[in-house]
């Protein structure tokens, strides 16, 4: 049992009614019914507070967080909010045998915490959420694997992870907010590659990060925050290119900086 708590304190006044996963009401008959009766003489479980099983997640969460000791017992439970929850708690060597759930509540926890050997098993899971935790944690030596996922979340993820070497091949990703990591993290000379991007928001990007001699590729993009984002590091020579600008605040930013140039070699 978790020390520091006290393991009799009463659920809050107007709490959700403690009913069990099939929807009955708990009572103290239930309990008499319950493998862990024992632990009530010395507080160590309460109905509509600390309880495996009661329906509601927080309070089974509660009852293994005191007897974490308890959760391996309850790995196969016909309940997937007991399982998910054991899983949080058991040792991590229990886990790989419970890949093959049937519930993506319960894969999501394992993906949490599985070794890297078996977390790669849940590279295919059919679940996006349970994808994008192992796009999170797998090595990146094999994300890889994972660059051609059907869910853009994923694919996220990995353009955020994956080696340099490795990236350009997202950048033609169907995705914007894919292509839009990879723009963050890509190296020369493929961010020059991507100066032609059919998304504004990439080329944003790119016009933030390409050499400051390479931007002119940018000062006439047909976006207004892509040359923008170009006048506040173009050379003097591009600024001045710039000037006639067909908007307002690309005009502003442009004679902005070439005021501070002419400060600083007055």
């Amino acid at each position: 049992m978790m020390a520091g708590h006290s393991v009799r304190a009463r659920a809050p006044a107007g709490d959700i009614v403690a009913v069990d996963w099939l929807g009955q009401p708990i009572t103290q008959a239930s309990c008499q019914a319950c493998a862990y009766q024992y632990l009530k003489a010395s507080g160590g479980c309460e109905i509509g507070h600390a309880c495996m099983q009661d329906g509601y997640a927080r309070r089974i969460d509660r009852f293994f967080r005191w007897h974490p000791e308890l959760a391996k017992a309850q790995l196969q439970h016909p309940y997937f909010e007991v399982r998910a929850i054991a899983a949080r708690y058991t040792e991590v060597f229990n886990l790989p045998g419970m890949i093959d759930d049937p519930d993506e509540t319960v894969r999501l926890q394992l993906a949490l915490r599985l070794p890297q050997r078996a977390l790669q098993k849940l590279i295919g899971d059919p679940h996006r959420e349970v994808r994008i935790r192992v796009a999170q944690r797998l090595d990146t030596d094999k994300l890889p694997a994972m660059v051609r996922d059907t869910d853009y979340g994923v694919r996220q993820w990995v353009a955020r992870r994956l080696t340099l070497a490795l990236l350009p091949v997202l950048v033609s990703d169907p995705e914007s907010v894919v292509r839009q990591e990879v723009a963050q993290r890509v190296e020369m000379p493929t961010l020059l590659r991507m100066v032609s991007d059919e998304a504004a928001e990439v080329r944003r990007i790119v016009a933030q990060r390409l050499p400051a001699g390479l931007l002119e590729r940018l000062a006439s993009d047909e976006d207004l925050i892509v040359r923008w984002e170009v006048a506040q590091r173009a050379a003097p020579d591009l600024l001045q290119r710039m000037r006639h600008d067909e908007d307002s605040e690309v005009r502003a930013a442009v004679l902005q900086r070439l005021n501070q140039a002419g400060a600083q070699h007055g």
